[in-house]
């Protein structure tokens, strides 16, 4: 696979404050790569580096091979999407889209044809001649992406461009612009502060922290498999449980007041084991309340303390074990569903294989 973008060591700093520092990243072509981080963490900066709006104090990008260094933003193989899609208010979708094109040597025809094909493209046939200020939120995003496809670019960049719209809409433009992409087949990279959508949408996403990438994994080894707590917080719901564990050869053994007698093979472990503390967290959804006629062989005890209805899934706190512990437990609703009540005791079973640890 040919990584079309290289960030080789890359720090930026804005007087006293280092908002990249040392990052290094390969993208591979035709690819759907996110960055996700919380806010202030790097990672607008990193997209503005590699489109050339901002200079890197040390390190080097290269896009297809070649050094970005002392290139212009509108000399770079690339194309950008802002998040308030910077449309001009004054033009129609045609005159938005196109205009880029103005300095292309084009007949009208062919400027024509790339107009038709990229409104098809996003959906936005026939409206060629609609102005900017009668589009509703999902059309002016899909008129950014239009003019940034135009160009065709090898690499686009989006700078969470779907922050401004509602929650249905929203997840409506994950969808489109993922198969978008496959689609083109151009390099897309995103940022993003929303673990959901760039779960959803990327092959690879990379957890930056304080101007440093923490882990760059697959959506699923992200979530599955976190590298550290602090991704594991991040993305999505998990249960942390202190506990003391014994290293063997081939991973942790610990005797736990709330989970029981596990093991937690090595693979599963992050860190090295330091006075015999460990962290242990499981997600919500690979525990279950098991009903009250099955065998409690092995099973967790524990007292229902609140219940969260979200629809599709209901969310338990649960307090188990001697020190009243509370975990996180997920159901999704469906038919047949035991109806459980606050302050009723119940009986979890987990998945030992999801479980992972950290360590010190």
């Amino acid at each position: 696979m040919n990584n079309l973008v290289q960030v080789q060591n890359v720090s930026k700093s804005f007087g006293e404050v280092n908002a990249v520092k040392g990052v290094s990243l390969e993208i591979d072509q035709g690819k759907f790569f996110s960055l996700l981080g919380p806010s202030g963490c790097g990672k607008t900066t990193l997209l503005r580096l590699i489109a050339g709006f901002e200079i890197p104090n040390s390190g080097k990008i290269l896009i297809d091979n070649k050094s970005m260094d002392g290139v212009e933003p509108n000399l770079r193989p690339t194309n950008m999407v802002f998040q308030n899609y910077a449309i001009f208010p004054h033009l129609n979708v045609e005159q938005n889209v196109s205009y880029g094109l103005r300095k292309k040597n084009l007949s009208k025809a062919e400027k024509d044809e790339m107009i038709s094909q990229v409104l098809e493209l996003v959906g936005l046939t026939g409206l060629n001649q609609r102005s900017a200020n009668a589009l509703s939120g999902g059309q002016k995003q899909r008129v950014a992406l239009a003019r940034a496809l135009i160009l065709k670019p090898k690499v686009l960049l989006l700078d969470e461009p779907l922050s401004a719209l509602d929650k249905k809409l929203r997840e409506q433009m994950q969808l489109e612009l993922r198969h978008l992409q496959r689609a083109v087949g151009i390099t897309f990279i995103l940022v993003t502060h929303d673990q959901e959508e760039a779960l959803t949408m990327s092959d690879k996403v990379a957890v930056m922290f304080d101007g440093e990438v923490e882990q760059v994994d697959s959506p699923r080894k992200l979530y599955e498999r976190p590298a550290s707590q602090r991704v594991a917080s991040f993305i999505g719901d998990m249960n942390f449980i202190n506990e003391k564990a014994l290293e063997t050869k081939d991973g942790l053994k610990v005797k736990s007041k709330i989970l029981g007698d596990i093991f937690i093979p090595k693979n599963q472990v992050s860190g090295k084991l330091s006075n015999n503390k460990i962290i242990i967290g499981i997600r919500p959804e690979m525990i279950s309340i098991i009903t009250k006629n099955s065998d409690s062989k092995g099973l967790i005890s524990g007292k229902i303390t609140d219940i969260s209805y979200f629809g599709v899934t209901t969310y338990y706190k649960i307090e188990c074990g001697s020190n009243a512990k509370a975990l996180s437990v997920s159901a999704q609703n469906s038919f047949g569903q035991m109806d459980y009540k606050i302050g009723e005791t119940v009986k979890l079973k987990m998945d030992v294989n999801s479980l992972v640890g950290f360590l010190d």
